[in-house]
């Protein structure tokens, strides 16, 4: 233990004390923890690689050391079943099958459909209920980045007016305008006001 003292000049000269031991700092009689200065990187293989502050190097087997991959799939973990198919895949499967089908404002199908429409209908073959105009649809939900969509995520363009469904592949299924039946588009077609994933 080492005990430091300070001077200041002036009325009356001040000491403060303190001392320093395992990561405790004592200063005029209280203790104070101190957290460690650096932490370890732990890379865990098909998750990510984590800062674990208090474990040293040493602690860390080789497998787990960034830049390191495992020998194998790690032992005594159980196997994921496959993935089923989810309630967004089971819209996007239901817009598509509609490609082809007219126009109609103020329908939702099943033989002729509108945008927010087409999107509502698709949800219904999934068992899911969603609201009915593009507005609304744009309010439900959960956001999402354009940078993460997934098949089933709704789209809204022009700024709320117009919805439609992506499919995967930079691609979505809409109901545009009179005249005009369901079609596949290009993502990058119309102007993306948002994107919700139900």
């Amino acid at each position: 233990m080492a005990k430091h003292r300070l001077e200041q000049s002036g009325k009356g000269a001040r000491i403060a004390q303190g001392a320093m031991v395992a990561g405790t700092l004592t200063l005029g009689g209280v203790a104070i923890g101190a957290g460690p200065a650096l932490a370890t990187p732990v890379a865990i293989p098909g998750v990510g690689t984590f800062e674990l502050p208090g474990v040293n190097e040493k602690q860390v087997p080789n497998q787990f050391k960034p830049g390191k991959v495992a020998p194998g799939p790690i032992k005594g973990l159980p196997k994921l079943p496959p993935r089923a198919n989810s309630e967004g895949q089971v819209a996007a499967d239901a817009a598509v099958s509609k490609i082809g089908a007219p126009y109609s404002y103020g329908s939702a199908g099943p033989s002729a459909f509108d945008c927010s429409g087409l999107v509502q209908w698709a949800y219904k073959q999934a068992g899911k209920t969603i609201p009915r105009d593009s507005y609304g649809q744009l309010g439900g939900g959960a956001p999402v980045p354009a940078s993460a969509l997934e098949p089933g995520d709704v789209l809204i363009f022009n700024g709320g007016s117009h919805a439609g469904i992506y499919v995967g592949g930079g691609k979505f299924v809409h109901a545009s305008t009179e005249g005009v039946p369901v079609q596949k588009a290009s993502l990058g077609s119309m102007e993306l006001t948002g994107a919700r994933r139900y």
